[in-house]
């Protein structure tokens, strides 16, 4: 995901001063999606209005700017939405993964307390998710009042296939542990 494509995502959604969108990634968006702030959106904004994927709609006091998508930004946020990811052009750098990589290097006392951590803290942020949810019930799962209610639900069902990830690999461990001692 690149900052320009989450301004443009939001500003498709309705128009926002800098301001309002800074404080936008201050919320779930930049807790579970992308962590942005002030210092890369205003020049973000600067770089799509030169493009013409945004312009400004209203100017306020103290130089505050609205900003609107245009034809052509909703057109490069489609576009890009329905494009795969280039997952095979870049460097991935995970370290939830790589530490998934490495846990074979822990005796396997501390591997199951890796393990533990995570099934615990994936418990946690689901449960903290169908809360959001459940807060949210009454809006629909697309369109304007339900922006981001399909990625909660996707954040949601990413949290409890990790968590039982979690418990088989425990298992697992335990399975094999057994099984060498025997």
């Amino acid at each position: 995901m690149s900052l320009p494509h989450a301004l443009l995502g939001l500003l498709a959604v309705e128009p926002a001063s800098g301001y309002a969108l800074t404080k936008a990634f201050e919320t779930d968006l930049g807790r579970y999606a992308w962590h942005a702030g002030h210092t890369s959106i205003y020049p973000e904004l600067g770089r799509l209005a030169e493009q013409g994927l945004v312009e400004v709609t209203a100017e306020g006091p103290r130089g505050s700017r609205t900003y609107a998508v245009t034809p052509a930004g909703r057109a490069e946020l489609r576009s890009w939405l329905l494009d795969e990811p280039a997952e095979h052009s870049r460097r991935v750098r995970n370290e939830h993964v790589l530490r998934m990589f490495l846990l074979s290097a822990l005796d396997p006392a501390d591997a199951r307390v890796a393990l533990g951590r995570i099934a615990e803290n994936t418990a946690a942020g689901a449960a903290e998710l169908r809360r959001v949810r459940a807060a949210h019930a009454d809006k629909p799962l697309i369109g304007r009042e339900g922006f981001g209610q399909l990625a909660a639900e996707y954040g949601l069902r990413q949290y409890e296939a990790a968590r039982d990830w979690a418990i088989w690999a425990m298992t697992q461990i335990d399975d094999n542990t057994e099984s060498v001692g025997r």
